[in-house]
């Protein structure tokens, strides 16, 4: 497996508290999009978040009534996760979860999928997942279609993060969980699930600084020199101060989900 993968939780626990402090949550939307598409009611389902991080789904899911597991790779991550709820939370991989097999209603990655193996992973939730159960992923992102602020954000980020990976990239597109939970699947292999895919649009108020608090969580920059960081950081505060003179921005957003239904 490649450093980007095998690596990423580091990078995340280096900004474990601003990741839990500034990354937005996921709309009450994409929650009942979730019960609609997999046939599961989150009140009283067990759950295992894979992928969990400082908890942002893990406690959407628990509000909600489930009986959750987090899962994660991040020492520092699930240290903030811990903090918040009294859920158990593992220290594990999620191409090798320590479950045994159709102990969980739901196996979930919230933002998380893209950074595992994607044959194996799936593999892995969908053994640890009971005849009748599903497996879903569901990833939040800015919507620059829908504000011209947004997009020349976006278009100034790219520009100077080499690793930056978003929608205004040409052929962007989320990852390709939905190819590997179907029976096409990823190379002509695949879990053969039922699948369905649906997006969820909402708009986030949020405080200019927790905004840039926010992109400095994100890999493409947190892998970055600090220096380099403070300095772009300075740029979009200016930018950003201009278009929003309050201090709060109107962000819209769209959220992606695929969720596979097992037979």
């Amino acid at each position: 497996m490649n450093e980007r993968l095998t690596g990423s939780h580091r990078v995340f626990d280096r900004v474990s508290e601003e990741y839990d402090a500034a990354r937005p949550h996921y709309p009450e939307a994409l929650y009942l999009a979730l019960e609609e598409l997999s046939g599961i009611r989150l009140d009283g389902a067990t759950v295992i978040d894979v992928g969990a991080g400082t908890g942002i789904s893990t406690r959407g899911l628990l509000d909600r009534g489930a009986r959750v597991v987090a899962v994660d790779r991040g020492e520092r991550m699930l240290a903030r996760l811990r903090a918040r709820t009294t859920c158990p939370a593992i220290l594990a991989n999620g191409d090798d979860l320590p479950f045994r097999a159709g102990v969980a209603d739901l196996v979930t990655y919230a933002q998380s999928w893209h950074w595992l193996d994607p044959a194996l992973s799936v593999a892995e939730a969908v053994r640890v997942t009971r005849a009748g159960g599903a497996v879903a992923g569901w990833w939040n992102s800015v919507d620059p279609g829908k504000a011209d602020w947004l997009a020349a954000n976006q278009v100034r980020l790219a520009e100077s993060c080499p690793g930056y990976i978003g929608p205004v990239l040409p052929g962007w597109s989320m990852p390709p969980l939905a190819a590997a939970m179907s029976g096409g699947g990823l190379d002509g292999a695949g879990a053969g699930l039922d699948v369905a895919e649906t997006w969820v649009t909402w708009t986030r108020s949020v405080p200019l600084e927790d905004f840039l608090t926010d992109l400095r969580t994100h890999s493409y920059m947190a892998s970055m020199d600090g220096d380099v960081v403070a300095d772009l950081i300075a740029r979009e505060r200016a930018e950003l101060g201009r278009v929003f003179p309050g201090g709060r921005l109107t962000v819209p957003m769209r959220v992606y989900l695929a969720v596979g239904r097992r037979g």
